[in-house]
């Protein structure tokens, strides 16, 4: 039984850009779908398409992005909140990661956005995860 479908999806995303792959599939729900769009919005991700499966099951077809090398444009993946210590922060401390360079994700009252976005709307919340 898998506990955490978000570590799963960054997961399998990581693994995919270090095996160079070309899509992967990931398991749905609203926030990875969410979290998935923001990675598209900000260049890590090439595209993403939503594939209706039978008896009313739908994953996640995610495009990878490459430059020109042949080398991921995703340096780093990673789970900030787990379910056995989740973290909070407040809009002031969620301003930058990685001075601009990298975006965290963040799940606020206003759904699912990015950490800059959450800092002009001044809302804080459960950080997801981070990439750069």
């Amino acid at each position: 039984m898998m506990t955490d479908i978000i570590a799963d999806s960054l997961t399998r995303i990581r693994n995919a850009a270090q095996r160079r792959l070309d899509t992967t599939t990931l398991l749905y729900s609203k926030t990875i779908e969410a979290t998935v769009s923001i990675l598209v919005d900000k260049g890590y991700l090439e595209s993403y398409k939503v594939k209706e499966e039978g008896n009313n099951k739908k994953s996640i077809q995610v495009v990878l992005k490459y430059d020109e090398n042949g080398h991921s444009v995703i340096n780093e993946i990673k789970k900030i909140s787990k379910p056995g210590r989740r973290v909070y922060q407040s809009a002031n401390e969620i301003r930058s990661f990685k001075n601009g360079y990298g975006t965290l994700v963040v799940s606020t009252n206003k759904g699912v956005i990015a950490n800059d976005e959450a800092f002009k709307q001044k809302v804080g919340g459960e950080v997801i995860c981070s990439i750069w």
